[in-house]
């Protein structure tokens, strides 16, 4: 398997539509750096984790804050 192929089912693994990218975009993400990659997965990753809170509020607030 290549680095570029595995750094889109790395991508895909964490959550990233990439199946429903355009081919260009999928190229973009097949041409991160191992840094940019792992950067990247840290903010999905962090972003997730704050994701069902958010979501809390959006619906109680009805979105008004967010």
């Amino acid at each position: 398997m290549t680095e570029h192929h595995d750094t889109l089912e790395r991508l895909g693994a964490a959550g990233f539509a990439v199946d429903v990218l355009t081919s260009e975009q999928q190229e973009v993400l097949r041409e991160l750096g191992p840094e940019e990659l792992a950067l990247l997965l840290d903010i999905k990753s962090r972003l997730d984790e704050v994701g069902p809170e958010v979501q809390a509020h959006s619906e109680i607030a009805g979105g008004a804050l967010f």
